[in-house]
């Protein structure tokens, strides 16, 4: 008969082994925008949301520039791989804001499936980014798209992962949260120059002659092309005059604007006679 002699401290250590739960570990890391919290080479922390707030980070102070409207661009890193994806969201005065994380169905595994915001609405700019089953060969980008209407001098923007045949964190369930402080100030990225009637902009300047592609009422102190805008005869200095709409010739080629300018001066000079 065989015996196997163990010591008291062989079988605490075996039944330790035997209590630690088997949970498979994901981590990501926030590289641009920068992040509002220090991260280690894991991207802890990360477990406590809305932002990682379980603590053992330094806060950076990084508040990242955008516009109105800009479509940004989020890099980030997993460093240990799993499925899942992600989600972004915004939070304008305060991270109360941030709306509660996806309800997951657990299946299997403590986490299965969360649910996705397909479209996205606001606070949330997209969900269901970077949808994976394998590892990434490297860091990953997405592209969420800010509103036009929205700004402020410190604002905060939120990237959660969703971990799928992963168990529960503790803190964080199913998630790891990290975010970044910005601002959105400016002109919205998409304005630009009224224009008139589709062309360049009318500006003002001596003979009075609109750019192409304006409306033409403002009269040209000299012919300006084939355009249907208001031709007229006229100084350079003084701006010129358009004719009266009634007498616009039907066509504005270039022998009808010479025949016009002709008839003109022959009864501008019976004026004077």
């Amino acid at each position: 008969m065989l015996r196997f002699h163990t010591t008291n401290a062989t079988c605490a250590v075996a039944c330790a082994v035997l209590l630690i739960p088997v949970v498979a570990q994901a981590h990501f890391v926030l590289m641009s925008p920068a992040s509002w919290m220090s991260q280690d080479p894991n991207g802890l922390p990360e477990k406590l949301g809305p932002c990682g707030n379980e603590g053992g980070g330094t806060p950076t102070g990084t508040i990242t520039a955008f516009r109105p409207g800009e479509m940004i661009t989020i890099q980030i890193r997993e460093v240990i791989p799993h499925p899942g994806h992600y989600r972004v969201a915004l939070a304008v005065h305060d991270r109360s804001e941030f709306p509660k994380e996806p309800e997951v169905d657990a299946g299997d595994q403590a986490c299965g499936t969360a649910k996705v915001e397909n479209p996205a609405v606001f606070p949330v700019l997209g969900d269901g980014l970077l949808e994976h089953s394998a590892a990434f060969s490297g860091p990953q980008t997405m592209q969420v798209r800010l509103p036009s209407n929205v700004t402020c001098t410190k604002c905060t923007l939120q990237v959660i992962e969703f971990m799928s045949e992963h168990g529960l964190n503790q803190p964080g369930g199913c998630f790891y949260h990290h975010c970044a402080d910005i601002s959105i100030q400016g002109e919205p990225v998409d304005a630009g120059p009224v224009q008139d009637g589709g062309g360049s902009p009318v500006q003002d300047g001596d003979g009075g002659a609109g750019a192409p592609g304006g409306s033409g009422n403002g009269g040209a102190g000299a012919p300006g092309g084939s355009g249907n805008g208001d031709m007229g005869m006229g100084s350079s200095s003084s701006g010129g005059c358009a004719m009266p709409p009634g007498e616009r010739p039907a066509a504005a080629g270039s022998a009808g604007v010479f025949a016009l300018m002709l008839f003109l001066r022959r009864r501008w000079r019976r004026g004077q006679s």
